[in-house]
């Protein structure tokens, strides 16, 4: 069988699975058998031009209108400057223009479109109002599709299901969490460092001349994380999610050695309830640990204690997760001395405030604007854009 004239000397394969492997990083949800689909269409239809080999891969590829833009994107950026000397028609022809609604259903009506493709337009991209776009492509491509779309919704729309799914996806994050470099040396051919003893070793083969270096570089290890959540009344629409993104951190006790802590009135550790395999008993166990959760709130009280208790040397070194709206009962000062004591010991302290989403926020409550000097990375955190520019922030 020929080879299409588009792709002459090209593996159709190796094509196809690049092409797939760009889209689904744009965002686009290619189904699991969309490469396959490809190989077997550019075999099939031998696409001649590059606005044939455009409906190709958009039919066998796209299985959304939402995904069209995305796509139209990806192919122009691939196809659009390229000089392909064996398909000139394709310099001086563009990619079809897209078409309005009227214009859609005309095209439907009476078969193909005026371009002669196919009879119906790609459809603008459905982006919320204080959401980019580039932010809706880079949380399509970790989130079950059923979240996609509802990226950038508050966290007081989604049910129990829905906060499951989330609990999952933050679980399959907790290999991006904070690291370390360790004292110890481990073999790399990229290390800096020479290390003596293999290269010794090395020379017995050479008689006793050093001709190979043997390179090592610090390892890696993870770096401790500490999560502080308010589970007062004011966070209530919130704490679930912030509970599924505690779990998913006390799952790993082995390797990150978490603490886990809920704040009301008093100060309550949740991490060895947390670590139960199962969420669902797990964030059960969690609520019948708090039991003055959904009342006032002495988050400043809690620092205090938490810093000079028997758990206050975790924080040392650590990354530590605040996650509160800076409502506080307590006068600002009592506060702000917690804040910079951990500060001081901390490595690096994240603050999660849910109404800092706002349009205009300005941090008014005293509390907050006590806290805030304190604070290395200050997040809204209220939808599931936020805890994916968090999950960036941890593992950076």
């Amino acid at each position: 069988m020929a080879t299409p004239l588009v792709l002459r000397g090209v593996d159709r394969a190796a094509f196809a699975v690049a092409l797939v492997a760009r889209l689904r990083t744009a965002g686009v949800a290619v189904p699991p058998s969309g490469p396959a689909s490809l190989v077997q269409a550019l075999a099939l239809l031998q696409p001649g031009v590059s606005s044939e080999l455009y409906w190709t891969a958009r039919v066998t590829l796209c299985s959304r209108a939402d995904d069209l833009p995305v796509f139209d994107d990806v192919f122009a950026a691939v196809f659009g400057d390229a000089v392909l000397g064996l398909d000139p028609p394709s310099l001086t022809s563009s990619l079809p223009q897209r078409v309005s609604a009227a214009e859609s259903m005309e095209g439907a009506d009476g078969g193909a479109g005026p371009d002669g493709g196919l009879p119906w337009s790609t459809r603008p991209a459905a982006v919320r109002a204080g959401a980019s776009a580039d932010t809706e492509r880079l949380v399509l491509d970790v989130l079950p599709s059923r979240l996609a779309a509802r990226a950038d919704e508050p966290f007081d729309q989604f049910d129990a299901a829905d906060l499951q799914l989330i609990g999952t996806w933050l679980e399959r994050a907790g290999t991006t969490w904070p690291r370390r470099r360790s004292l110890r040396h481990t073999s790399s051919p990229h290390g800096r460092r020479v290390d003596l003893r293999r290269t010794l070793r090395a020379s017995r083969s050479t008689g006793w001349e050093p001709l190979r270096l043997a390179l090592s570089r610090r390892m890696l290890r993870p770096r401790r994380i500490v999560l502080i959540c308010d589970v007062s009344r004011s966070m209530q629409p919130y704490v679930g999610v912030y509970l599924h993104l505690m779990r998913s951190a006390a799952i790993h006790a082995t390797v990150l050695r978490p603490e886990v802590f809920a704040c009301a009135t008093s100060l309550r550790r949740l991490t060895p309830v947390l670590t139960h395999r199962s969420a669902e008993v797990a964030l059960a166990r969690a609520n019948d640990a708090v039991e003055d959760r959904y009342s006032g709130t002495h988050l400043g009280a809690g620092l205090a204690a938490l810093l000079s208790g028997v758990h206050g040397a975790a924080v040392r070194g650590a990354v530590v997760v605040i996650a509160s709206d800076g409502w506080d009962s307590d006068p600002p000062e009592v506060l702000e001395h917690a804040m910079a004591r951990l500060s001081r010991r901390a490595h690096t302290v994240v603050w999660l405030n849910p109404r800092a989403a706002a349009s205009g926020y300005v941090p008014l409550v005293r509390p907050m604007a006590a806290a805030l000097p304190y604070c290395d990375v200050f997040l809204p955190a209220n939808s599931l854009v936020g805890l994916r520019e968090l999950v960036k922030v941890l593992s950076a």
